[in-house]
């Protein structure tokens, strides 16, 4: 079986600087808040082109913090994209927000910022962007908007690790007011376990994210905010600066996958995913769509080929969003119909690559 993504050969590149990582943790007797926190923060910051970094729990968390950080009056307006992940909506809920949703541009799957102006009023306060898949949103008509109507951008850059925007020459969490990553262990950069940050150029905003997630507290046992426990351990933030180092070098691999995908599936029964600037997409996910995806995802299996659905059920038609189940978003309801990953990681094999490219292009 090709699986999905092989998380272990993935990390046994990895296993010398990851072993000497833990040995050093436990040499060090300090777990949560120390060096390993403030090198990985000060590395990932260089690295994205950002002031501030501060590492938390998870990529939800990171969202969440940044939305209670801000301090919006309870009720606001926070325009998400209709197609993404739910936690994203999860972040914006869970601050007392409601969350607008907008239909996704079906070449990117990323918000169609053309339809975001029409969803703004009195009460909004912030855009969301998700650069979905790994492919970095354009941007500019969403900076003009936040500029005109005096809105924050917040960015979830959970797929996205190493993406440039769009004709620039500037890494995903860079722009926006803050920005949210998420190192769960199947991303581009993952750990061995939950992990998170937020990135911002604000050093008021980085303060208090710094402080909320430690119980409120920047200073032992003064609490100034009602904050929350949401810290990256040092294992994990260790271990992130180590892969970080060969983040670069596994997006051009998966990079080339995907043009390899893109130029050789021949099939159509099947559409795939487009790009405009191939810098702009690190391929976190390779979704494909089609009519019937039970009976493609069944051909692949008996074919000895694993495959993924990212994702089945959009945040709308969640039984956890009961509200919205009357709520009709069609270009979002077709995507979550037919997409379907396929495998792609930094350690795929070429074979096996041409042997996927080989049973789609037989599939009728």
């Amino acid at each position: 079986m090709i699986k999905f993504l092989d998380l272990k050969k993935i990390n046994e590149q990895y296993r010398p600087e990851i072993d000497h990582t833990i040995n050093r943790v436990l040499e060090s007797g300090w777990y949560l808040l120390g060096k390993e926190n403030d090198t990985f923060c000060k590395s990932f910051s260089s690295y994205c082109g950002v002031s501030h970094v501060i590492g938390v729990a998870n990529g939800l968390d990171a969202l969440s913090l940044i939305i209670n950080a801000y301090n919006f009056p309870k009720g606001s307006e926070i325009i998400v994209p209709a197609n993404t992940y739910i936690a994203t909506i999860l972040a914006i809920t869970q601050n007392g927000h409601i969350p607008i949703l907008v239909e996704p541009d079906i070449n990117t799957y990323n918000i169609n910022s053309n339809l975001i102006e029409s969803k703004i009023n009195s009460k909004t306060r912030a855009i969301m962007v998700v650069h979905l898949y790994g492919q970095a949103c354009d941007m500019t008509q969403i900076i003009e908007l936040a500029h005109q109507y005096q809105l924050k951008i917040i960015e979830d850059c959970a797929q996205a690790h190493g993406a440039f925007y769009p004709n620039t020459t500037q890494k995903v969490g860079s722009i926006a007011d803050a920005s949210g990553f998420s190192f769960y262990p199947g991303k581009n950069l993952g750990c061995l376990g939950d992990g998170g940050a937020v990135t911002t150029n604000d050093p008021v905003l980085a303060e208090k994210v710094s402080a909320i997630r430690n119980y409120g507290s920047n200073v032992k046992y003064y609490n100034i905010y009602q904050g929350v426990n949401s810290r990256l351990d040092e294992l994990q933030a260790g271990i992130l600066v180590a892969k970080l180092k060969g983040l670069d070098e596994d997006n051009k691999k998966r990079r080339d996958i995907a043009t390899f995908y893109r130029n050789y599936i021949q099939n159509p029964l099947i559409s795939l995913p487009s790009t405009t600037d191939e810098q702009s997409h690190v391929w976190h996910i390779f979704a494909i769509r089609t009519a019937n995806r039970q009976a493609l995802q069944a051909y692949l299996t008996n074919h000895q080929i694993q495959t993924m659905i990212h994702y089945p059920i959009p945040p709308h038609k969640q039984v956890a969003y009961s509200e919205w189940q009357n709520v009709s978003l069609p270009l979002t309801e077709k995507i979550h119909e037919e997409i379907l990953s396929l495998p792609i990681s930094p350690v795929m094999e070429q074979n096996d690559v041409r042997y996927i490219v080989d049973i789609l292009n037989q599939y009728a």
